[in-house]
């Protein structure tokens, strides 16, 4: 049985989300709400039969019934006002925006049960690439410090994620301590202007003392297959260490019906949000069929 779903914001973001939500047997989206009637994320769902409005967060509020589940695809800002007016309706709040209001959810790392909170963060791109890495690293080694550096295409970018972009540091360099326990670290975000547009890069740096090149691969290749488990376009592309500085570098290449391929930070991003939503559909089914 499928669970109800919509989607706030009509950018790329909420377009693929719309379009992996179409592909999957669990989630039914009722609804594709934003500002613009007329934007290319309008157009795709009306493609696929799904509802759309123009009406925001108040579309979503004057359902018949609430939602199962609503990923927001807006920004940081709006997150806030949206997860104060649905805290009241039991919804599951699937965050992709980089406000870290919610419970941080890294699936490979975290597990995905979420059943327990109503507002979970998907932290944001950067953080989805490199922390699972980082954290298997982190119950192996001890690191000293972390840098990673994510470099996205300048022409898919939306308006909200520019508006966004101290934030994004802000969230991830915290998920980064959290997730790994190390305090010195650092988040940077690359716009690449570059033609053709530039693929979906992240760049960590770490200082493990003592550590070798042979200690540290079979660590990272693990975690790296994790996440292709649901991410199939991710992967490792170099893996460097030099006197206890270790420096790995991955590569996302999207695969969407809808995205080029080079934007990988949304794939990875909204691959992680139907992964959530989909086990908590699998919860919901569970519980009816008892």
């Amino acid at each position: 049985m499928t669970i109800s779903v919509a989607v706030i914001g009509t950018g790329a973001i909420g377009m693929d989300l719309v379009s992996k939500i179409y592909h999957s047997s669990l989630l039914n989206c009722q609804l594709l709400a934003g500002r613009n009637k007329d934007s290319a994320g309008t157009r795709r769902a009306a493609q696929l039969g799904c509802p759309t409005s123009a009406g925001g967060i108040d579309a979503i509020l004057a359902a018949s019934e609430p939602f199962d589940v609503v990923f927001d695809a807006t920004n940081a800002m709006s997150h806030a006002k949206h997860w104060e007016l649905l805290r009241p309706l039991g919804t599951l709040l699937i965050d992709l925006t980089p406000s870290h209001l919610g419970k941080m959810i890294v699936p490979t790392v975290t597990g995905i049960d979420v059943l327990t909170e109503r507002n979970v963060s998907l932290i944001s791109c950067g953080g989805q690439a490199s922390i699972p890495i980082l954290h298997a690293l982190s119950r192996h080694f001890r690191i000293n410090d972390i840098e990673v550096v994510a470099t996205v295409a300048s022409d898919i970018l939306g308006r909200a994620t520019r508006i966004n972009i101290d934030e994004y540091v802000e969230t991830t360099q915290l998920a980064l301590s959290t997730f790994t326990g190390v305090a010195n670290t650092k988040a940077i975000l690359n716009i690449s202007p570059a033609v053709p547009p530039a693929m979906f890069r992240v760049t960590i740096f770490a200082s493990i003392p003592g550590v070798t090149t042979e200690q540290i691969t079979p660590v990272v290749t693990d975690a790296v297959e994790a996440v292709r488990g649901f991410s199939a376009g991710y992967s490792l592309t170099t893996l460097k260490v030099t006197e206890g500085r270790v420096s790995i570098s991955l590569e996302v290449i999207a695969s969407s019906n809808v995205l080029p391929e080079y934007a990988g930070n949304l794939d990875l991003i909204n691959s992680a949000a139907i992964m959530v939503a989909e086990q908590y559909a699998h919860y919901r089914n569970k519980l009816e069929s008892k």
